[in-house]
């Protein structure tokens, strides 16, 4: 007999939806997540946006009823696009934050019986005092209003990639709508505007900490001391739960009343010629469209009808202190054409997004001869090769500063380039393919070379970064960095991407102090890469 000891949160969640102590057992042999398993032949695997975690419990429920074995594999909305364009796609189901993202990336036609299961708006979540400040507390706010807060230095706001993540993808779509004077219909033609051009890059020049994901975004905001985030009101929901159990201020949910893009978590079934996953899905669709279920659903903070809700609401959940208006029914904006989104994201990228100045310390030491070398010089031909970066969606802009620090025990060259020149970047890319590791590593010593470089800059004007990619244990001090980052008081994160032998330990010191992440990429660098670059 096996025991299951269970941790806190693990119980908390269980409480939370209502799973009887009986069933606990049973539940968690019923559904399973990726957590770097193969999914077996009789897995019924879901391709799914991170948000859905939070219901994971309902859907292991379903499997356990139903003796089905669910598997959640959770990536960002560009790599779902971009599976869906794969013509051996591998998995049962695709259930991205929008249905937008199926639209782009379903050009083979296999995704079937597509359904929203919910919904929530991307709204701001703004530290309720400044709220107060800005006179956005119960009154309807224009995003030309937000425009003005940034304009005049009273507001900046942390917000995901509008080319990484759907909530970024979202609060952008609506802010082009605004911009424009709310058109029926968003086209080619009206993203050519002076005034647009000019609104929208002021109104993005406002973040100041960017990310791939929606979820990361919540964490870095309880970590540090920031004013307003770009979420889904569900995500600003559980902020603000976690905010008040920390005795600190909550956020004020502000609607940007002519700019509001509804999230509908669309639920769809991935034709693959299999007649009995088809009466699965069926049955799992059914099952979470049921009454019953999209109650449980609406106590975790997420929308159950169209713009509306279905039940009665908790208070404590969609709480009127924070500004969350339950009642109010959401007229969502009309998601235009798939030609129209590609533009306007590919403009995101190359014209309107803040500048990123960006730090690359790659990893030289004698260690990464063989594979890791092979692999490091392919990641930065996806970002260098401004094809190849372009068809991720994330080619450099007009503005962005690149500076490439190749070290081992030291640091061995410095290059650097401005802007999207694919002359000059190239000119990057045949600087790191030329060049041949040896020697020992120290990972501390580019990394504060990196941090001086920047902050000799006017930082205020760019999302900055260090990206580090390592193979190794650091023989370099800690402290090296620590004392500049710290002395310096600048918010300028460190996004290590580790492979091979790479000291864990040491990676995820620097990541909780520059409020950082860790990437592994030691079974995909490449795809570790991507996602460390959409943080920035």
């Amino acid at each position: 007999m096996e025991i299951l000891f269970l941790g806190e949160d693990v119980m908390k969640k269980i409480a939370m939806y209502g799973i009887s102590a009986v069933a606990i057992v049973m539940l968690l042999a019923g559904c399973g997540s990726d957590r770097g398993k193969s999914p077996g032949k009789n897995d019924f695997v879901i391709l799914s946006g991170s948000e859905n975690e939070t219901l994971e419990p309902i859907l292991k429920e379903f499997g356990q009823a139903n003796k089905i074995n669910i598997v959640m594999q959770y990536k960002g909305s560009v790599d779902i696009m971009q599976e869906l364009a794969n013509s051996n796609i591998a998995y049962d189901a695709v259930w991205p934050a929008n249905s937008l993202w199926i639209a782009l990336g379903d050009k083979n036609r296999v995704v079937k019986y597509e359904k929203s299961i919910m919904t929530s708006p991307v709204v701001f979540g703004i530290r309720k005092s400044l709220a107060e400040q800005l006179g956005f507390v119960g009154k309807d706010v224009k995003v030309n209003d937000i425009l003005s807060a940034i304009r005049s230095k009273q507001l900046t706001f942390m917000m995901t990639s509008a080319t990484q993540s759907n909530s970024g993808a979202s609060a952008y779509l609506g802010f082009l709508y605004a911009l424009l004077g709310n058109p029926d219909v968003l086209t080619i033609d009206m993203l050519d505007s002076p005034q647009l051009r000019d609104g929208i890059r002021e109104l993005l020049n406002g973040v100041n900490r960017s990310s791939g994901s929606s979820g990361w975004l919540k964490e870095l905001f309880l970590q540090g001391n920031y004013d307003a985030m770009v979420n889904y009101e569900a995500v600003i929901i559980e902020t603000n739960q976690a905010l008040v159990k920390q005795n600190k201020e909550p956020l004020y949910v502000v609607y940007p009343v002519d700019g509001i893009v509804l999230s509908d978590s669309p639920l769809g079934y991935i034709e693959r010629g299999d007649q009995k996953k088809e009466e699965r899905f069926k049955k799992l669709q059914e099952f979470l469209l049921s009454e019953e279920v999209q109650n449980r659903i609406l106590k975790t903070g997420r929308r159950t009808g169209f713009g509306g809700m279905m039940g009665a609401t908790d208070p404590q959940v969609f709480n009127p202190e924070w500004g969350v208006q339950a009642d109010r029914i959401l007229s969502p904006l009309t998601i235009p054409a798939t030609n129209v989104i590609e533009t306007a994201l590919n403009m995101y990228q190359t014209e309107f997004r803040k500048p990123s100045l960006t730090v690359y310390c790659l990893d030289y030491s004698g260690s990464m001869k063989g594979e890791g070398d092979k692999q490091l010089k392919q990641a930065m031909t996806l970002l260098l090769n401004q094809d190849q970066a372009k068809a991720n969606l994330l080619n450099a802009s007009k503005d962005d500063v690149t500076i490439i620090l190749p070290f081992n025990s030291d640091i061995i060259a410095r290059w650097d380039a401005q802007g999207n020149d694919p002359q000059a970047l190239s000119g990057l890319l045949q600087n790191v393919l030329n060049l041949q590791p040896g020697g020992g590593t120290n990972i501390y010593l580019p990394a504060a070379a990196g941090l001086e470089d920047m902050l000799k800059m006017p930082l205020d004007k760019y999302v900055p970064a260090i990206i580090l990619m390592t193979d190794g244990k650091s023989d370099g001090q800690y402290r090296d960095f620590a004392e500049i980052w710290q002395r310096s008081g600048a918010d300028i994160p460190v996004f290590s991407i580790m492979f091979g032998d790479a000291e864990s330990g040491q990676l995820d010191a620097l990541a909780s102090l520059t409020r950082g992440r860790v990437f592994d990429g030691r079974q995909d660098l490449v795809k570790a890469f991507r996602a460390a670059k959409g943080y920035n």
